[in-house]
């Protein structure tokens, strides 16, 4: 890297052959540094001398895990920038519409293997779910991260942040025709279930067996229990419902029952027991009951789903939440140094943005 001094301090740089960054750029989408310019974070240079240097030292924070100071440090000793860690800090706070348009860019380029989506045949299969994030300090949730996930190809195929008060919804997500969405328990609305219905998608979800509206088809009570306690240990069993609560929306699908092995119940009932004990909660024998089965509800009709189909697709699901942990693990993305929200936002989809970076470098080699 040859460098000289410019005005105010400005490092002015020319890269010699980098076939590391070379590889990173090969994945940015296009047009990323007229991107800069447009939304506001490279509106004058101000010790970068482009933006390519101001993503590279940002990329010195949210990649490597760099405190400010330290990244300040790093990028004059690399000759990228000659700047102060509060001018990073205000780099990194204007660009989060940028960094919001990369990542949104990475999760909607997929590469050759996009077509994989199209998996098992029949549907797009995507499984859905949030995560928290909180800031220093904090008891509770702060942030939370709303992803879907497309199966086979562990792609992103849409985030949203939000704060604490931005609920679990399927109608947080795009939906195509033939899309169908694996979500765990929580995602049971009947409101949001018929969102997708309407846009010609399909839902395969986890439900509380106790406390999930079913009905029969005709209107009367849907009794889960008494219908699942006629069922052996290792037996499924399907039954045509509609899920209902009041107001005007009522979904009609099916409810997969399996009844677990002795050991498996024991094992749920135990955890159970623990969970609402922990919480100072009433244990009624129904409860530790209903541990004894594990409950789907379909939108998916029998004749282009089986209930053995159905739970062995919903076994994908699991992928989410490894999704979740290498992206906390990876790249930090669960410890919120930040205070403000400005600066957490930023901050989050920086690390959003270095983690898809990793899954498309990962999903799509690099041929220089």
């Amino acid at each position: 890297m040859i460098q000289s001094a410019g005005k105010r301090g400005k490092v002015a740089t020319k890269s010699v052959e980098d076939p590391d960054w070379d590889a990173i750029l090969s994945y940015l989408p296009e047009g990323w540094a007229d991107a800069a310019r447009r939304l506001g974070a490279f509106t004058r240079s101000r010790g970068f001398d482009s933006p390519e240097s101001m993503l590279r030292t940002l990329l010195l924070h949210l990649a490597q895990g760099c405190s400010l100071r330290e990244t300040a440090l790093r990028a004059k000793r690399a000759g990228l920038a000659d700047v102060s860690d509060v001018a990073i800090l205000k780099r990194l706070r204007a660009s989060e519409a940028w960094l919001h348009h990369l990542s949104a860019a990475l999760a909607a380029s997929k590469g050759p293997d996009a077509s994989g989506g199209e998996a098992f045949g029949r549907f797009r299969v995507c499984a859905v779910d949030a995560t928290v994030v909180c800031e220093p300090g904090s008891t509770g949730t702060d942030w939370r991260l709303h992803y879907m996930l497309e199966l086979p190809t562990l792609a992103c195929g849409h985030f949203e942040l939000t704060d604490v008060h931005g609920g679990e919804s399927l109608t947080r997500f795009p939906v195509r025709p033939g899309d169908l969405f694996l979500a765990d328990r929580g995602y049971e609305s009947t409101a949001a279930l018929g969102h997708v219905r309407e846009r010609g998608g399909e839902a395969l979800i986890r439900i509380r067996v106790a406390e999930c509206p079913l009905r029969t088809r005709s209107g009367g009570c849907f009794d889960l229990l008494a219908k699942s306690s006629a069922l052996k240990e290792g037996q499924y069993g399907e039954w045509p419902v509609a899920m209902s609560r009041s107001g005007p929306h009522k979904v009609p699908g099916r409810i997969c029952v399996y009844r677990r092995d002795a050991v498996s119940a024991e094992y749920a009932r135990a955890q159970t027991l623990r969970r609402r004990l922990s919480k100072g909660r009433e244990v009624k024998a129904e409860t530790l009951e209903v541990a004894r089965y594990m409950a789907l509800f379909t939108t998916v009709p029998m004749e282009r789903l089986s209930v053995l189909e159905a739970f062995e697709l919903y076994r994908f699901r699991w992928q989410i939440e490894l999704s979740f942990k290498r992206l906390k693990s990876l790249t930090g993305f669960g410890h919120l140094p930040k205070y403000d929200a400005a600066s957490c936002r930023a901050w989050l989809y920086g690390k959003l943005f270095v983690g898809l970076l990793a899954e498309s470098m990962a999903r799509i080699p690099f041929f220089p």
